[in-house]
């Protein structure tokens, strides 16, 4: 950013605007999931991937994105990630069908992956001593406060205007970031990075992530093993009796197996690639990857049941379901002021831990108090303390994990734990979408299997529509006195499967809080290092 004036901190602001766009994308499409499986009549498998495909492109080629912004200049790579993102914008608001929509969303995945690396490392090179911390602070403030966002902004467009805007805002908000960007940041690149791109583990890496969490997300729908639908990919037609799930599952952990062999290969060779796995030698990086992951799948998948029950359950509109998840932004916000004062009183690693165990009572107790006839006031304490914890353990988790990466290596650190961060919110949203839907159909075929004047037939028809609407379909039950009844079970089978699902995010926001109590220790009044620099001795001048 330029040295002199004040162009270097508005050039900031420009970065953090470019990085919210991105994460609010995140999470600005989940109470607008309803309306656009009611308006392009989408299953919810579609509307799954509508926000699987956004997440696992952008996991999938923060790496790679990474190593051309060091080479090719990162001021570059960011605006080129903002056209993208932009571009992909207006075709997603324009979208006339799922699969168009499915289609931009993956390239604004492309898009974002360019952008949160290379903002990372402009903000590493343009800034020294306190303002460096000061920027990454307000980096990561900026992070925080635009995912809890993404929900009430969602809604609010949604319901006063339509689904469509939730994309188009980004066009002005691109303008402003392109323009911004070119006058006050100054290109920076690393002259002394590797040479030579990993094509081939990029590549594997895509295939490995995309088969797995196809198999995740499309199991309940195509069958675990035994083809119970017809597949068509690419105008060829899946026949025989096997499912293509488990074969797109079984090639995925093989294109991951065979990503770490070719990593380790190029390793001991000394060739440039996507992953170092030295680094996994190291405790504090290894157990921290893997607390980011699971932390990250407990945090983000249950907020893709949450909108769905409040609105096909509860009849909440998209804004109003937005102010009813507004107690997390608040919890976040007031954790991101109080945690740099924890930290310097308990320690990085023990803010991380009291984060997520916040996250895991909320989190739970979200679980205990979904009903059809909850009122409005009961969830509103549990999401406060989710929200308290997601801003405790997201703000500090990463230099955590950071904290003893070589300075050579941070940058690639840096990516990893990105990585595993997106990764982990794919499959949280992949396992619990899962658990929500095969829940229930279960739950619901059951409590209809009595009900009076409803054939088997009927009961299938019901079931199938109930949960290929995602919940959509609840609301026209209900207007028809003669199948009232059955969506009174219909929500009461919703309820018991978003339960379920919060369940299964505490559990594994429990496994996430196990790992996290593996890192170690550090001692009250140190601080996480600005990425791309070792922390210093508490005592130390900056």
């Amino acid at each position: 950013m330029r040295e002199q004036g004040r162009g270097r901190w508005w050039g900031l602001f420009a970065i953090s605007l470019g990085v919210a766009a991105i994460i609010v994308d995140a999470t600005i499409v989940n109470v607008a999931v309803p309306e656009i499986i009611r308006d392009l009549r989408i299953t919810s498998t579609d509307a799954q991937w509508v926000q699987e495909a956004y997440t696992l492109a952008f996991a999938a080629l923060l790496l790679v994105a990474g190593r051309f912004a060091d080479r090719a200049g990162r001021r570059r790579m960011f605006v080129v990630g903002v056209v993208v993102f932009v571009a992909a914008s207006v075709l997603a608001a324009v979208a006339g069908s799922g699969a168009a929509l499915i289609g931009a969303r993956v390239l604004q995945g492309v898009g974002a992956a360019m952008i949160l690396p290379a903002s990372l490392s402009l903000l590493n090179a343009n800034f020294r001593g306190r303002e460096r911390a000061v920027a990454f602070a307000i980096w990561g403030s900026t992070i925080g406060g635009a995912a809890a966002l993404g929900p009430l902004l969602g809604g609010w467009l949604t319901t006063e205007h339509s689904w469509r805007w939730a994309f188009g805002i980004n066009v002005p908000v691109g303008a402003v970031v392109i323009a911004a960007t070119l006058v006050l940041v100054a290109e920076s690149r690393d002259e002394r990075t590797e040479r030579g791109v990993d094509w081939l583990g990029a590549l594997l890496s895509v295939l490995g992530l995309t088969g797995v969490v196809f198999a995740l997300i499309e199991g309940r729908t195509y069958g675990w093993w035994e083809r119970e639908e017809p597949f068509r990919l690419l105008g060829v037609d899946w026949t025989g009796g096997i499912s293509p799930v488990p074969v797109a599952g079984g090639l995925g952990l093989l294109a991951l197996a065979a990503f770490v062999g070719q990593q380790l290969r190029r390793n001991r060779m000394g060739r440039a690639g996507l992953l170092d796995l030295s680094l996994f030698g190291i405790g504090s990086f290894r157990n921290g990857v893997v607390a980011v992951a699971i932390v990250s799948l407990g945090e983000f998948g249950l907020l893709f049941a949450l909108p769905l029950w409040y609105q096909n359950v509860l009849g909440y509109s998209a804004f109003g379901t937005g102010l009813a998840l507004l107690p997390l932004a608040l919890g976040s916000f007031l954790a991101s002021g109080v945690g740099a004062m924890l930290t310097r009183r308990r320690g990085a690693v023990r803010v991380v831990q009291l984060g997520v165990a916040a996250e895991l009572v909320g989190v739970a107790g979200l679980g205990v108090v979904v009903a059809p006839d909850t009122s409005w006031w009961a969830p509103l304490g549990f999401l406060f303390v989710y929200g308290v914890g997601v801003g405790l353990a997201t703000a500090q988790l990463t230099g955590v994990c950071l904290r003893e990466v070589p300075v050579r290596q941070s940058g690639q650190g840096s990516g990893v734990q990105s990585t595993a961060r997106q990764v982990g919110s794919a499959l949280g949203i992949a396992v619990l979408g899962t658990v929500l839907f095969a829940s229930l159909g279960g739950i619901l075929g059951d409590r209809l299997a009595d009900q009076p004047g409803l054939d088997p037939a009927q009961r299938d028809q019901v079931v199938t529509a109930v949960r290929e609407s995602a919940g959509a379909a609840i609301g026209g039950l209900a207007g028809d006195p003669r199948t009232a009844p059955v969506a009174e079970e219909a929500k009461i089978a919703f309820s018991q499967a978003t339960r379920y699902a919060a369940f299964s995010a505490a559990g594994f926001l429990l496994i996430g809080l196990i790992a996290c109590a593996r890192l170690p220790r550090d001692r009250p009044g140190t601080y996480a290092a600005p990425i791309g620099r070792p922390a210093p001795a508490p005592a130390a001048p900056h």
